[in-house]
Parts: structure tokens; sequence; C-alpha cells
């Protein structure tokens, strides 16, 4: 500002003039005779004319002054103006100042207010004010931002932390193991407060959680079938861990990114791991066979069981009724010897004769008109056709050997005409 107003009145000041400032020597030449403007100015008059400038600049007059202490009796500042001037400029520094202490608090964000470095009160969302610096003084904490923590490895799976990743199992083995964890910010105070640094002791807290739950299980539960049941083991571990700590973290997640053997054994791990797969493949193709062929062994045992006791049954029941009818036959055979013999002889040959394939002709008789029966003939070779392949199919079956029950009472029948026909040739002799 001095060197604007300076511009205004006109004034030129040379830095680099060696006699810049020096009195002694503008009067020496005011008394050679030289003009007084062309030597430099004097401080004390450029400060008052700076002075009467400014206040004019605020609307203040100046007042000759009549005091005894200035010997000149030529104008100076008014004190007044000045004070009041110095006043308006505090109560703007102090607006100033206090406006410094405001503040604005995003959706999803807390803001926590220390005083002198001491916690004292958490600040919502939206516009807050705090005593301005450096009485108090704010932190803004993002709580509902899902953070990460990679264990592990970090960025990427191929940029392996082999401190990290590697542990111990129960079985004495060595595992790899790579994972993340996700949580969020449920107390920022405790997040500010009670831990140094954040993200280093979760990593920590996750290692040990996990090395604590792997120690006490076997290599090919985590690897395989194990996997989700480690991850949740360690999340709830860390969550009880972090509690603890007062840390103000709430664990969302745990999730396996990488579960392997060691890189040096990894082709001999692959190798035995191909080799229990075909073992239970082979296993299972035994089982699958297994459950084909006992449950069809067993029905064929039960289905000829079944066909044994219905040809028993019916054995038995056809004997017990040819032996009742031969009883009744007999009992009628005794009333009337001639009339039985001849209805037997009769039902007899017309059972042979109506399955025989022969046609019997009366050349006696002499008779030129002869009666085939061709339709008898053709069904009687369809009969026959029908037996022999049914007969054949019966060959493969373990029942081919037993005897039909139809050829048993035919045979039972034949033999009782043979013991009638007897009978008969015996009475006649």
């Amino acid at each position: 500002m001095l060197v604007s107003l300076l511009k205004k009145t006109g004034l030129k000041l040379s830095l680099n003039d060696p006699r810049w400032g020096n009195r002694k020597d503008d009067g020496k030449k005011a008394q050679e005779g030289k003009k007084p403007g062309e030597g430099p100015p004097d401080l004390d008059q450029l400060w008052r004319d700076f002075n009467q400038r400014l206040n004019a600049f605020f609307g203040q007059k100046n007042r000759p002054d009549n005091g005894g202490n200035g010997g000149g009796g030529g104008p100076r500042p008014d004190m007044k103006g000045a004070g009041i001037t110095a006043g308006v400029v505090g109560v703007i520094a102090v607006f100033i100042w206090l406006a410094s202490g405001a503040f604005i608090v995003q959706e999803g964000q807390s803001g926590v207010v220390l005083t002198f470095g001491q916690y004292t009160r958490t600040a919502p969302a939206g516009l807050n004010w705090r005593w301005p610096y450096p009485f108090q003084t704010d932190e803004t904490v993002n709580v509902s931002q899902v953070r990460t923590v990679e264990v592990g490895y970090r960025t990427s799976l191929r940029n392996k932390q082999a401190s990290e990743s590697l542990m111990l199992t129960d079985d004495e083995n060595i595992i790899d193991i790579q994972f993340a964890v996700q949580y969020t910010l449920k107390d920022p105070v405790e997040w500010l407060f009670s831990l140094r640094d954040q993200e280093d002791t979760l990593r920590q807290v996750a290692e040990t959680a996990i090395r604590e739950v792997v120690g006490r299980s076997k290599m090919d539960f985590v690897l395989y079938e194990g996997r989700e049941k480690v991850a949740f083991d360690t999340q709830k571990l860390m969550q009880q861990i972090l509690e603890d700590y007062k840390s103000g973290v709430l664990i969302n997640n745990v999730t396996m990114q990488a579960v392997q053997p060691p890189e040096q054994v990894q082709a001999a791990f692959d190798d035995a791991v191909k080799a229990g797969q075909d073992r239970e493949r082979q296993k299972n193709e035994g089982q699958a066979y297994a459950n084909d062929v006992i449950p069809k062994a067993r029905g064929a045992a039960f289905r000829l069981v079944q066909e044994a006791e219905a040809y028993r049954a019916m054995v038995t029941e056809n004997s017990e009724g040819n032996a009742s009818r031969f009883k009744q036959v007999l009992v009628e055979y005794q009333k009337a010897p001639a009339v039985t013999r001849d209805r037997m002889y009769l039902e007899t040959m017309q059972q042979v004769f109506s399955s025989a394939s022969k046609v019997m002709v009366d050349a006696k008789t002499g008779s030129n008109l002869l009666y085939l029966p061709l339709d008898k003939l053709i069904a009687q070779q369809a009969a026959s056709d029908a037996s022999a392949a049914a007969a054949r199919a019966a060959a493969a079956t373990p029942a081919a050997n037993t005897v039909m029950p139809q050829e048993a009472m035919q045979t039972v029948e034949v033999n009782s005409r043979r013991d009638s026909r007897s009978s008969r040739e015996r009475e006649s002799r």
C-alpha cells in the first residue's frame, strides 16, 4: 500500500542511489544553489502524506497541530481517526477468525472436535462450528466407506508377501494363504485415539487370527472343504481381538483369494491330489456297478423263488384235482362199466385227433367227397410254431427244465386212458 501511495503522489525513489535519505547532502545541495526537488525525498514528509491520504479515505480531516511539541506547526495525523480505523480492522479480523471455525461434514462421515488436542464432541453431517485455532480443531472420518486390508499380497496376487502368507497347519504342513479383509468404522473416536497405525494394526490382527485358526486345522481341510469355515472363524476371532483393542472397527467379510501349498512342492502335491481323485473316482465307479448288479441279482432271485412257489402250488393243485377226478370216474365206472369205457375212449380220441396235424381219411366208404379242415390245420401250425418259440425262450431261463402244468395234465390223462383201454381189453377177453 505504501508503494501504491508513493506512485499516486508522483514521488520516485531510487534505491540504487547511494545518497538516498542522506539529508546532509540535501542541505549541501541546497546551499550550493541546486533545486530541492532534485534530491531524494524526506521520509518523514512521506509518512505524513500517507497518513493524510489514509484519513481522507476514511472521511477524516486533518487538524493543525497546536501543541507545543511540533515546533514546525505543520499538520499531523488525527489520532482519533487512526483509532477508529484500527478498531474496524480489528473487528473484521475477529470476524474472519471466528468464521474460520465453520466446517462441513459430508453425508456418511463424522466430525470429531478436539479442544487443545483432547476429544470434545462428535459433529453430525452438515454445517458445524467450533472455536477456531488454536482452541479447537476438527477431523473428518468416513464411517460409511468399505475399507480393505490385504494379507499375504499387495494389490495383486503375484506380488506375494511370503512372510505373511506362509503358515503351519495342525498336521505340520506348510500352506500358502492370501486373503483380504473388508471392514467399516463404527466408532470414529476409537478409530482415531485407540490405534496408532490403524491399517498396520488390522493387518497384524488378521495375520494373528488366521494363523491361530489354521494351526488348529488339517491341511486337506483348509485346502478343500474348510475354506469357508476358516474364513468365518478368522472373521469372528478378528472381531473379538479388535473389540478388546477398542478400535471402533466392524469386520464385514474375510475373502480367501488363494489357498495352496508352497511353490516348491506344488508339482508333487498336484500329483498326490490327482492320485487321490483317481482313487475316489474308481471307488465311485465300483460302488455304482455294485448298486446296479446287486439289486438285479436280488430281483432275479426273488422272481425265481416266486416262480418255484407258484409251480409247486400249481402241481399240487393239479395232482389233487386229477386224483379227485379219477375217484369220480371210478365211481361212475363201477356203476356202468361199458358206457364209461366208451365215453372215455371217445374223449381220448377226440383229444388226440384235435392236437394231431394229420388228416385221417376213411377210404373204405369210397366217397369221392373229402373234407379237409384247412383252417384248423393252419391254426394248429401257428400254435405249434408259437409253442416252439416259447420253448426256446424257456430254455434260456432257469425254469427251462421244469414240466409245464398242461403237459403234466395230458400225461396223467393219457395214462388214465391207457389204463382204461387195457381194462377193456381184459374184459373183452
